[in-house]
């Protein structure tokens, strides 16, 4: 038998290619999807929420130095 993806010759009873790793059959069963976790959109929203949180820590912090900074030369 031949492989269907580099061409190499393999033994009928291979379940992958050893050249190229090729998957001789299609797989029987899928993988179980993890609980708790829908989508890929439930992800992106959640890094997003992660990012804005960032920032406006950031800029909170900057605004607490600069208060910092003004309020101690003013003295």
């Amino acid at each position: 038998m031949q492989c269907r993806n580099c061409g190499a010759e393999i033994a009928e009873k291979a379940l992958i290619c050893y050249r190229c790793g090729t998957a001789t059959t299609e797989a029987k069963y899928q993988p179980a999807p993890l609980p708790g976790r829908s989508s890929r959109s439930s992800r992106s929203s959640r890094s997003s929420l992660s990012r804005t949180l960032v920032v406006t820590v950031v800029i909170i912090a900057l605004l607490v130095l600069l208060a910092l900074y003004f309020g101690v030369g003013m003295r």
